[in-house]
């Protein structure tokens, strides 16, 4: 029989004997520490900035990009002036072989190649003092997209959602793109073709942030100037498609077709943006793609890691697993967090950067279409011309994308504004006749080069200027200001001569000059709300 403890060997060893009678009594769910993340945070500690599943999804939403390149250059070959011949038998009718345009020559005297289905002008007779309407209806398509662009950019940040608002941007250019081949007029014509630009206005911009707001920050700025591979690719498939189909009312239907493949297709396997979830306070949907995105990286997602908005994950302090359900029960029962332009506005710091990204991107818009437009007036194959502006688009793409995240996005944007607005002046003093209309094209060709770089830098540039709750806004108050710029290239075009290269000369420059104001956004986080934005920026001019 054991002998009795005494008094104070029993206190000494008591911690002993009790120790693992109540270890086996805790509780699996004993309070512990987690971490609130924001989404850039989460994406780089856990998750994986450009895994598997980031690569499908921007291959898939970026396609969309071709569908507006569909939509928005179908008009270089639909309104395209045809070439024309003298009828056999009509000598001594006044027809002269040698005339560059038909204006003059007796009716029936000559007739167009090609029919008069070739294009909308041969069969609407838009020559001569009615060839004002090819610019008016090119001008009301991107009327058109600049309407479309501030209200689908305030509907992807609102209710409807990125995926959503690409939805019906995909249903209204399938529908409005393919009834514009049925029109008994040029009137309804220019009708059908400002719906559609109303719709494609929205395609953009919508496939741009879906895309590129699930990657990490340091992958996104590459990933971004990817996307518009696919509008160059989009362009150079139009001019087969254009030459196959070379009646105007047929092209029209083969390149709206391809949207509704895209709507049955690839949209079905397309995910929601897990920043619209968090902004929108639907945390619940937020931390499930999240944890599918992990996944599909081979990643973990630890249990104790929470999904949370800039000014929550800011503040550092540990917090419990307690503590950690309550914040996920009242951030799912809070309101949407939304904002509009006119928070924009308010900000000082946003007001500034609203004003230079929309004028910069105007005067980018006059050079990048009024090249696209302008090949019609270098009387070479258009095809061809259409063919090689989408080539030489590329290089530039990969150029900007290799020397975006080492020299960053402001040094790009002047430079690639400047480079072109150099080769446009040469454009402007070399003549149109002999060898010279060679050397003009390579101005055209080099020009659009560098405007195709700052084109698409600019929406990598706009996206990281603005928070989440009103980046699509800005963004689609930036696009409307490009399609502002988009109305006026067609009448640039009109002047002819060496006048158009001036005009996207001094348009190059300037847009460069403007672009010094803006500030750097290299390798700084996607913030979420304004508050969030202006906080983690107070604190980097303060460190500085």
């Amino acid at each position: 029989m054991p002998a009795t403890l005494s008094s104070s060997d029993s206190n000494d060893r008591s911690p002993d004997l009790r120790s693992p009678l109540l270890s086996p009594t805790r509780k699996p769910t004993e309070e512990r520490e987690s971490e609130k993340l924001c989404i850039d945070d989460m994406l780089q500690k856990y998750c994986g900035q450009f895994g598997p599943w980031q690569m499908r999804h921007f291959v898939l939403t970026s396609l969309a990009w071709a569908l507006e390149a569909f939509h928005t250059m179908v008009m270089i070959f639909a309104d395209r002036e045809p070439d024309w011949r003298c009828l056999e038998g009509a000598a001594g009718s006044g027809c002269d072989v040698t005339a560059r345009t038909v204006c003059g020559l007796k009716p029936g005297s000559w007739e167009w190649t090609g029919g008069l289905g070739s294009s909308t002008v041969a069969e609407w007779g838009l020559v001569c003092e009615e060839k004002y309407k090819v610019g008016l209806a090119q001008a009301l398509f991107f009327g058109g997209c600049m309407i479309g662009a501030g209200i689908f950019g305030h509907l992807s940040d609102s209710f409807l959602g990125r995926k959503g608002s690409l939805t019906v941007v995909c249903i209204m250019n399938t529908i409005f793109g393919c009834l514009t081949a049925f029109s008994p007029n040029y009137w309804i014509y220019v009708l059908l073709r400002l719906l559609t630009g109303f719709s494609t206005g929205g395609v953009g911009l919508c496939a741009f942030v879906l895309a590129t707001e699930p990657v990490g920050p340091t992958k996104r700025g590459t990933a971004g100037m990817s996307t518009f591979y696919f509008f160059s690719t989009g362009i150079a498939i139009l001019s087969g498609i254009a030459y196959i189909f070379p009646q105007w009312r047929e092209l029209y239907i083969a390149s709206s077709i391809p949207s509704l493949l895209f709507l049955l297709a690839v949209l079905p396997f397309v995910s929601e943006s897990p920043r619209w979830y968090l902004v929108r306070g639907r945390i619940t949907e937020a931390m499930k793609l999240m944890r599918a995105i992990a996944k599909s990286n081979n990643k973990h997602l630890p249990e104790g890691v929470v999904l949370a908005l800039d000014e929550e994950a800011n503040n550092d302090s540990p917090t419990t697993n307690e503590e950690d359900q309550t914040y996920k029960e009242l951030l799912d029962s809070k309101d949407a967090i939304s904002g509009s332009l006119i928070d924009v506005v308010k900000l000082p710091m946003t007001r500034m950067r609203l004003f230079l990204a929309v004028a910069i991107n105007f005067l980018c818009s006059v050079v990048y279409y009024g090249l696209s437009l302008n090949v019609v007036n270098l009387e070479t194959n258009l095809y061809i011309n259409v063919l090689l502006n989408a080539v030489a688009e590329m290089p530039a793409f990969t150029i900007t994308a290799i020397l975006l995240d080492k020299y960053g996005r402001k040094p790009l944007a002047i430079g690639t504004l400047w480079f072109s607005g150099v080769f446009c002046f040469a454009g402007s003093f070399v003549g149109n006749a002999g060898a010279w209309k060679v050397v003009k094209m390579v101005c055209g060709i080099l020009g659009i080069f560098g405007m195709a770089g700052t084109y698409n830098l600019l929406f990598i540039y706009t996206t990281e200027l603005f928070p989440t709750v009103v980046r699509n806004a800005a963004l689609g108050c930036a696009t409307q200001a490009a399609q502002m710029g988009a109305i006026l290239s067609p009448f640039v075009v009109v002047l002819g001569g060496g006048l158009p290269f001036a005009v996207f000369a001094v348009c190059g420059i300037a847009g460069g000059v403007f672009a010094f104001y803006l500030p750097e956004t290299l390798n700084k986080p996607l913030y979420d709300t304004m508050a969030g934005m202006e906080d983690g920026e107070g604190a980097c001019r303060s460190v500085n």
